[in-house]
């Protein structure tokens, strides 16, 4: 049984690139840079987000994008602060999705590389109360 996830990798064309991008927006620290040394598949960095280990390795990114996406928690405080970091950053910003009442914030974007990302201020259990709700009330099947 696993505990944890251990890290996330995403392959992009320029890891310095989306490396400040991660720095910026959610105050990424950089734990290690291979720079020209290559002790996995190509350059890559490694990168800590309140403790969860992203690695970024240089490649060939996807070509199409989809909705398979991370999203990153911020604390419904923090919405605010995040979204305009987002878009100070110059990220694409998605349209996100329809939302039923209750459910908390979220804000979808890409980076360079075809990759989503959603900032997002709930937890499932209170996107679960909201359903349902939603599904209990008369005007809903």
């Amino acid at each position: 049984m696993s505990s944890a996830i251990s890290h996330i990798t995403f392959i992009v064309k320029d890891i310095e690139k989306t490396a400040k991008l991660f720095e910026f927006i959610f105050g990424a620290k950089v734990l290690y840079s291979s720079g020209r040394r290559t002790f996995s598949l190509s350059p890559e960095i490694f990168l800590s987000v309140n403790g969860l280990w992203i690695a970024l390795m240089q490649g060939e990114p996807p070509a199409e994008r989809s909705y398979t996406h991370v999203a990153f928690k911020v604390a419904p405080a923090d919405f605010t602060e995040f979204a305009g970091r987002i878009k100070e950053s110059g990220a694409e910003i998605k349209e996100g999705r329809s939302r039923i009442s209750g459910e908390a914030d979220a804000l979808y974007f890409y980076d360079y590389d075809n990759h989503l990302f959603e900032i997002h201020s709930g937890t499932v259990e209170e996107r679960l109360e909201s359903y349902e709700k939603t599904s209990s009330s008369p005007d809903k099947p």
